[in-house]
């Protein structure tokens, strides 16, 4: 078990692109947005057994009919100057009850997309996840960037609305990305493979709330595509995001006034205004992050 191919297509020079489910969906969805934008044609997948349980037993007159797993699959497509590889993984294998990749499992799928990766002479590596900031969600989020290389910074820092994640106010140069949009990076380090993270940000009051972020996989989008030196119409994004930022103000309103109250204060943080309250302290994160989490509980034990 490993690999399967059910092509192989004649490339030159491709990128990788790969990316799993994680807070807010937001990698996933600003890579399978993109994948769908240029209609990348299906190439391959990682065989499902030694990663995952069946998600599904199809049974059909009594008789267990066949298992559905989650899906890793990879897409091809040939644009001139940047040809593009895919690779969308439906789930992050886990090990131990943990929530995010990581151990023999994740090592192991690491490497087969890599392997890929190497067989077709993928000459970078882009992977994508969340960046859990403190930002209200009327702003438009950054994209958090780490390049596995030195060499990669001044590109990097040519990117509009993007910042390295170790320049990051109050992070004292370090950073941690946690599951395999973080592990590929590192394994793609070991292997040779220059590499780069591109993290949307997602308001810390709702890296527990129950949809995704397109706000931040539009970003996301932004980002890469520039990088990749294409065009695509993220009319898609926006209209998925109206919806979802009605839900968000939903619950928005049924927030507590005092917690409502410091949560305002990011807004006008992040849109520069003087004379208005400071930027909210690590005290005040915590804090903040604790109230919402018990307003989230006590809703959920009143169903």
């Amino acid at each position: 078990m490993g690999i399967r191919l059910h092509q192989e297509p004649q490339l030159e020079n491709p990128i990788l692109v790969a990316s799993w489910p994680g807070i807010g969906n937001i990698g996933i969805i600003a890579v399978d947005t993109l994948r769908g934008k240029l209609e990348a044609e299906e190439f391959g997948e990682i065989e499902p057994q030694e990663f995952f349980y069946p998600k599904r037993v199809l049974i059909r007159k009594g008789v267990l009919e066949c298992l559905e797993f989650p899906s890793s699959k990879f897409y091809f497509k040939k644009i001139r100057g940047t040809d593009i590889i895919f690779f969308v993984g439906e789930e992050q294998p886990t090990e131990g009850g943990r929530m995010y990749a990581e151990g023999r499992k994740a090592c192991r799928m690491a490497g087969l997309v890599l392997d890929v990766a190497e067989k077709f002479k993928c000459r970078r590596v882009y992977t994508s996840g969340a960046a859990v900031a403190l930002i209200h969600h009327t702003t438009k989020p950054r994209v958090w960037a780490v390049p596995n290389a030195g060499s990669l910074i001044s590109e990097i820092k040519a990117y509009q609305n993007t910042v390295l994640m170790s320049d990051i106010e109050g992070r004292g140069g370090h950073g941690n990305i946690t599951g395999l949009n973080g592990l590929l990076l590192g394994v793609a380090k070991k292997r040779g493979f220059e590499a780069i993270c591109l993290m949307g940000e997602i308001p810390v009051y709702l890296q527990g709330f129950p949809l995704s972020y397109p706000k931040a996989s539009k970003s996301v989008l932004e980002v890469l595509s520039h990088s990749l030196k294409i065009e695509v119409n993220l009319d898609t994004l926006d209209e998925l995001d109206q919806k979802v930022q009605q839900r968000i103000e939903e619950f928005y309103q049924q927030v507590p006034l005092e917690i409502r109250a410091q949560l305002d204060r990011l807004k006008r943080v992040a849109y520069a205004q003087p004379a208005e309250p400071g930027p909210i302290t690590e005290e005040e994160e915590k804090r903040i992050v604790e109230d919402v989490e018990k307003f989230f509980k006590k809703r959920g034990e009143g169903g």
